[in-house]
């Protein structure tokens, strides 16, 4: 089971506030009620004031609310699947998102150039397992090692800055992240492709990946912008990112880092100009790596079940709205 838009999750947050928010509001109307004196009065005015309809109704909308949240990170669960056994590699994708990767001397973006070129890979990496790792900052694992090829495409799509708040290029911390989802045992049969534009220099990743070439490790490099560079646009301000300086910072790409993390492994740098051309060497590249028996369970499909949750919640907003807070009958 998951959720396709995990993120809208977080506004289930705001729950724990509308409880504090019925509370304070229960508070404010005793307060009132006591200001007036005379209880005879308040009595006469409120008696046909039901408290506890005004609760339900109160209560009917936040269920109403967290169905409605729940319908938008769009619930699923797995369909039909098929065990499946094919020869395969493992391949680990290394994906910089950091803000320089926002930079368009690469048209619509350098990230989304990546992206563009993740995403038909993943098409003819059909035989491998495929795990995903972003890294900026700091590094995250996305998604483990599978042959959940649709799972894959997603985290694609959905990769951003706002994954890794914390920015850098800690290519060093990615290689360690990839090579965690490998088996251990193994010498061969393993494969990171890091796609970056290399800006900050990490002295570590060098030492990182001769350590995982030793392991039978090879990674595969892919550079992403221009040696010339661009200034990046802050996507938010939508204003040119300055140094301590005021000067307009200029992101350049580092190919000489990236030639050295390939050759130290045995693996090649693409500098992608061009999808179709990187792709046909990447997908050639890995196809030519020696290929043991994988054994895993598909999922061939998704059932959504988002459409349950919305009309639950828009039914419950509906008998919130017509359920009265009078009482029936005032005595």
């Amino acid at each position: 089971m998951r959720f396709q838009n995990i993120i809208f999750l977080y506004g289930l947050a705001a729950i724990p506030l509308m409880l504090l928010l019925l509370l304070f509001i229960l508070q404010w109307k005793n307060k009132t009620a006591k200001k007036i004196g005379d209880t005879k009065l308040v009595a006469e005015l409120t008696k046909s004031f039901s408290k506890i309809k005004f609760i339900l109704k109160f209560i009917l909308a936040v269920i109403a609310f967290a169905a409605i949240v729940i319908g938008a990170a769009n619930f699923q669960k797995p369909g039909s699947t098929e065990n499946v056994s094919r020869k395969g590699v493992d391949v680990m994708i290394a994906l910089d998102v950091s803000k320089s990767m926002l930079a368009e001397d690469i048209k619509p973006s350098r990230l989304d150039r990546a992206k563009q070129l993740l995403l038909r890979l993943v098409d003819k990496l059909q035989n491998d397992r495929i795990g995903i790792v972003l890294f900026a900052g700091r590094a995250y694992l996305q998604m483990p090692l599978t042959i959940d090829h649709s799972a894959a495409k997603m985290y694609v799509q959905n990769a951003s800055p706002d994954v890794v708040p914390t920015q850098g290029t800690v290519i060093a911390d990615a290689l360690r992240m990839a090579n965690t989802s490998f088996n251990s045992k193994e010498r061969k049969f393993k494969s990171i492709i890091l796609i970056s534009d290399g800006e900050d220099h990490d002295p570590e990743a060098l030492n990182v990946a001769k350590s995982l070439a030793a392991q039978g490790v090879m990674i595969n490099t892919v550079g992403i912008g221009s040696p010339d560079g661009s200034p990046i646009v802050d996507p938010v301000t939508h204003e040119l990112k300055k140094d301590q300086n005021g000067q307009t910072v200029i992101s350049k790409l580092n190919e000489a880092e990236l030639h050295q993390l390939s050759d130290a492994t045995n693996g090649i740098y693409i500098r992608l100009d061009n999808v179709d051309d990187a792709l046909i060497t990447l997908s050639q590249q890995v196809d030519s790596a020696e290929k043991k028996s994988l054994a895993d369970s598909e999922f061939i499909d998704y059932k959504s079940y988002f459409q349950w949750f919305l009309a639950a919640g828009f039914l419950l907003l509906l008998i919130e709205f017509f359920l009265p807070e009078r009482k029936f009958f005032a005595a």
